[in-house]
Protein backbone atom coordinates (compact mmCIF):
# COMPACT_ATOMS: atom_id res chain seq x y z
CA UNK A 1 0.00 0.00 0.00
CA UNK A 2 1.25 3.55 -0.70
CA UNK A 3 2.51 5.71 2.15
CA UNK A 4 4.38 8.98 2.77
CA UNK A 5 7.90 7.51 2.84
CA UNK A 6 8.91 8.98 -0.52
CA UNK A 7 7.37 12.37 0.30
CA UNK A 8 9.25 12.41 3.61
CA UNK A 9 12.59 12.10 1.81
CA UNK A 10 12.18 15.65 0.46
CA UNK A 11 11.88 18.98 2.25
CA UNK A 12 8.85 21.23 1.93
CA UNK A 13 5.65 20.58 0.02
CA UNK A 14 5.74 17.58 -2.30
CA UNK A 15 3.44 17.21 -5.31
CA UNK A 16 2.53 13.84 -6.77
CA UNK A 17 1.72 13.53 -10.49
CA UNK A 18 0.29 10.67 -12.53
CA UNK A 19 -1.52 10.27 -15.83
CA UNK A 20 -4.32 8.23 -17.35
CA UNK A 21 -4.89 7.40 -20.99
CA UNK A 22 -1.56 6.74 -22.69
CA UNK A 23 -2.68 3.43 -24.16
CA UNK A 24 -6.16 4.06 -25.57
CA UNK A 25 -6.77 4.58 -29.28
CA UNK A 26 -9.13 7.51 -28.70
CA UNK A 27 -9.66 10.46 -26.40
CA UNK A 28 -7.29 12.63 -24.38
CA UNK A 29 -4.43 11.83 -22.03
CA UNK A 30 -5.13 13.35 -18.61
CA UNK A 31 -2.70 14.15 -15.79
CA UNK A 32 -3.48 14.77 -12.15
CA UNK A 33 -1.35 16.75 -9.69
CA UNK A 34 -1.93 16.55 -5.93
CA UNK A 35 -0.42 18.00 -2.77
CA UNK A 36 -1.76 16.58 0.48
CA UNK A 37 -1.47 18.16 3.93
CA UNK A 38 -0.70 14.88 5.64
CA UNK A 39 -1.46 16.11 9.16
CA UNK A 40 -4.93 17.27 8.13
CA UNK A 41 -6.38 14.88 5.54
CA UNK A 42 -8.84 12.23 6.69
CA UNK A 43 -7.70 8.83 7.91
CA UNK A 44 -10.30 7.25 5.61
CA UNK A 45 -8.57 8.76 2.59
CA UNK A 46 -5.09 7.67 3.71
CA UNK A 47 -6.28 4.15 4.47
CA UNK A 48 -7.97 3.63 1.10
CA UNK A 49 -5.78 5.41 -1.45
CA UNK A 50 -4.11 3.05 -3.90
CA UNK A 51 -3.12 2.75 -7.54
CA UNK A 52 -6.30 3.62 -9.46
CA UNK A 53 -5.86 0.54 -11.67
CA UNK A 54 -6.09 -1.76 -8.64
CA UNK A 55 -9.45 -0.60 -7.31
CA UNK A 56 -13.01 -0.61 -8.59
CA UNK A 57 -14.65 2.25 -10.44
CA UNK A 58 -17.03 2.76 -7.53
CA UNK A 59 -14.16 3.06 -5.04
CA UNK A 60 -12.20 5.37 -7.37
CA UNK A 61 -15.18 7.71 -7.52
CA UNK A 62 -15.56 7.59 -3.72
CA UNK A 63 -11.89 8.50 -3.27
CA UNK A 64 -12.20 11.23 -5.91
CA UNK A 65 -15.08 12.76 -3.94
CA UNK A 66 -13.11 12.51 -0.69
CA UNK A 67 -10.20 14.31 -2.37
CA UNK A 68 -12.54 17.05 -3.53
CA UNK A 69 -13.87 17.46 0.03
CA UNK A 70 -10.30 17.74 1.36
CA UNK A 71 -9.57 20.36 -1.31
CA UNK A 72 -12.60 22.39 -0.23
CA UNK A 73 -11.32 22.21 3.36
CA UNK A 74 -7.92 23.48 2.26
CA UNK A 75 -6.22 20.18 3.15
CA UNK A 76 -5.26 19.33 -0.43
CA UNK A 77 -4.41 21.07 -3.69
CA UNK A 78 -5.45 19.43 -6.95
CA UNK A 79 -4.70 20.20 -10.59
CA UNK A 80 -5.75 18.59 -13.86
CA UNK A 81 -3.98 18.80 -17.23
CA UNK A 82 -5.27 17.53 -20.56
CA UNK A 83 -3.78 16.84 -23.97
CA UNK A 84 -6.33 16.07 -26.68
CA UNK A 85 -6.02 13.50 -29.47
CA UNK A 86 -5.01 16.11 -32.05
CA UNK A 87 -2.07 17.26 -29.92
CA UNK A 88 -1.08 13.64 -29.25
CA UNK A 89 -0.86 13.10 -33.02
CA UNK A 90 1.15 16.29 -33.50
CA UNK A 91 3.85 15.76 -30.86
CA UNK A 92 3.55 12.02 -29.88
CA UNK A 93 2.04 10.50 -26.75
CA UNK A 94 5.10 10.91 -24.51
CA UNK A 95 5.46 14.65 -25.20
CA UNK A 96 1.69 15.10 -24.92
CA UNK A 97 1.77 13.35 -21.55
CA UNK A 98 4.55 15.66 -20.40
CA UNK A 99 2.51 18.69 -21.49
CA UNK A 100 -0.51 17.39 -19.60
CA UNK A 101 1.63 16.95 -16.48
CA UNK A 102 2.92 20.53 -16.67
CA UNK A 103 -0.62 21.80 -17.21
CA UNK A 104 -1.82 19.83 -14.17
CA UNK A 105 0.89 21.39 -12.03
CA UNK A 106 0.07 24.90 -13.27
CA UNK A 107 -3.65 24.24 -12.72
CA UNK A 108 -2.87 23.39 -9.10
CA UNK A 109 -1.23 26.76 -8.52
CA UNK A 110 2.57 26.19 -8.58
CA UNK A 111 3.05 25.70 -4.87
CA UNK A 112 5.32 22.65 -4.48
CA UNK A 113 8.98 22.50 -3.50
CA UNK A 114 9.47 19.11 -5.17
CA UNK A 115 7.44 16.95 -7.53
CA UNK A 116 7.41 13.17 -7.74
CA UNK A 117 6.18 11.73 -11.04
CA UNK A 118 4.97 8.22 -11.74
CA UNK A 119 7.06 6.41 -14.35
CA UNK A 120 10.69 6.47 -15.43
CA UNK A 121 11.00 9.90 -17.06
CA UNK A 122 10.72 13.55 -16.04
CA UNK A 123 9.30 16.24 -18.35
CA UNK A 124 11.94 18.72 -19.52
CA UNK A 125 11.76 22.24 -18.06
CA UNK A 126 9.46 21.16 -15.24
CA UNK A 127 8.64 24.12 -12.93
CA UNK A 128 10.05 22.45 -9.77
CA UNK A 129 12.79 20.05 -8.83
CA UNK A 130 11.40 16.66 -9.80
CA UNK A 131 12.05 12.95 -9.41
CA UNK A 132 10.47 9.97 -11.12
CA UNK A 133 9.16 6.97 -9.17
CA UNK A 134 8.67 3.69 -11.00
CA UNK A 135 5.28 2.22 -10.02
CA UNK A 136 4.85 5.33 -7.91
CA UNK A 137 1.07 5.01 -7.81
CA UNK A 138 1.45 1.94 -5.58
CA UNK A 139 4.23 3.46 -3.44
CA UNK A 140 3.39 7.13 -2.85
CA UNK A 141 0.16 8.46 -1.33
CA UNK A 142 0.45 11.68 -3.36
CA UNK A 143 0.99 9.89 -6.68
CA UNK A 144 -1.82 7.47 -5.83
CA UNK A 145 -4.14 10.43 -5.23
CA UNK A 146 -3.03 11.95 -8.54
CA UNK A 147 -3.78 8.66 -10.30
CA UNK A 148 -7.34 8.76 -8.92
CA UNK A 149 -7.83 12.35 -10.10
CA UNK A 150 -6.47 11.56 -13.58
CA UNK A 151 -8.40 8.32 -14.06
CA UNK A 152 -11.79 9.54 -12.81
CA UNK A 153 -11.49 12.80 -14.76
CA UNK A 154 -10.64 10.94 -17.95
CA UNK A 155 -13.41 8.38 -17.48
CA UNK A 156 -15.92 11.22 -17.11
CA UNK A 157 -14.62 12.81 -20.31
CA UNK A 158 -14.92 9.50 -22.17
CA UNK A 159 -18.48 9.07 -20.86
CA UNK A 160 -19.33 12.48 -22.33
CA UNK A 161 -17.66 11.63 -25.65
CA UNK A 162 -19.58 8.34 -25.71
CA UNK A 163 -22.83 10.30 -25.89
CA UNK A 164 -21.56 12.04 -29.03
CA UNK A 165 -20.08 8.87 -30.54
CA UNK A 166 -22.23 6.05 -29.11
CA UNK A 167 -21.17 3.38 -31.61
CA UNK A 168 -17.70 2.99 -30.04
CA UNK A 169 -18.87 2.20 -26.47
CA UNK A 170 -16.26 4.48 -24.90
CA UNK A 171 -18.27 4.55 -21.69
CA UNK A 172 -17.25 0.89 -21.33
CA UNK A 173 -13.82 0.65 -23.00
CA UNK A 174 -12.49 4.18 -22.31
CA UNK A 175 -11.09 4.30 -25.85
CA UNK A 176 -9.00 1.13 -25.60
CA UNK A 177 -8.89 -1.23 -28.56
CA UNK A 178 -11.49 -3.73 -27.45
CA UNK A 179 -13.27 -6.08 -29.85
CA UNK A 180 -16.40 -3.88 -29.81
CA UNK A 181 -14.32 -0.77 -30.48
CA UNK A 182 -12.56 -2.43 -33.41
CA UNK A 183 -15.86 -3.60 -34.90
CA UNK A 184 -17.28 -0.09 -34.61
CA UNK A 185 -14.20 1.35 -36.30
CA UNK A 186 -14.59 -1.04 -39.22
CA UNK A 187 -18.27 -0.18 -39.60
CA UNK A 188 -18.28 3.55 -38.88
CA UNK A 189 -14.69 4.67 -39.47
CA UNK A 190 -12.59 6.97 -37.32
CA UNK A 191 -13.68 10.11 -35.46
CA UNK A 192 -11.82 13.33 -34.62
CA UNK A 193 -11.21 11.77 -31.20
CA UNK A 194 -9.17 8.90 -32.60
CA UNK A 195 -5.37 9.03 -32.40
CA UNK A 196 -4.38 8.82 -36.04
CA UNK A 197 -0.70 8.39 -35.19
CA UNK A 198 -1.43 5.07 -33.43
CA UNK A 199 -0.64 2.06 -35.62
CA UNK A 200 -4.07 0.33 -35.40
CA UNK A 201 -5.82 3.54 -36.43
CA UNK A 202 -3.30 4.20 -39.21
CA UNK A 203 -3.93 0.69 -40.55
CA UNK A 204 -7.68 1.26 -40.59
CA UNK A 205 -7.22 4.55 -42.44
CA UNK A 206 -5.43 2.90 -45.36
Amino acid sequence: MPDFEIEDSFKGKVCGIDEAGRGPWAGPVVAGAVILEREKISEELIANLNDSKKISKKKRELLYNLLMIETEKGNAKIGVGISEAEEIDEINILQATFKAMKRAYRDMGKVADHTIIDGNKIPTDFPTEASYVIKGDSKSISISAASIIAKVTRDKMMDELAVKYPEYLWEKNAGYGTKAHIEALKEHGITPQHRKSYKPIRELMK
